[in-house]
């Protein structure tokens, strides 16, 4: 388990719980339940580090909870 702030809410567009990781641009999944997006967002959380690393891109500290998002 990663140890980035994970920002979970309700989507009326999407019809869906988004999981949102701030700290690591473009990082989101999606699920018809809360367990459900946080189940998929630790996935893309590895997905995101290993894409990283592939293209050279710096991997942020996890900060823990942000003062803004």
């Amino acid at each position: 388990m990663y140890k980035y702030e994970i920002i979970l809410y309700w989507s009326m567009e999407d019809d869906a719980y988004i999981a949102e990781v701030p700290e690591l641009p473009g990082c989101f999944a999606d699920g018809s339940t809360q367990n459900q997006a946080l189940e998929k967002i630790e996935i893309v959380i590895s997905e995101w580090i290993e894409t990283a690393k592939i293209i050279g891109r710096i991997i942020p500290e996890p900060r823990g909870r942000l003062k803004f998002a």
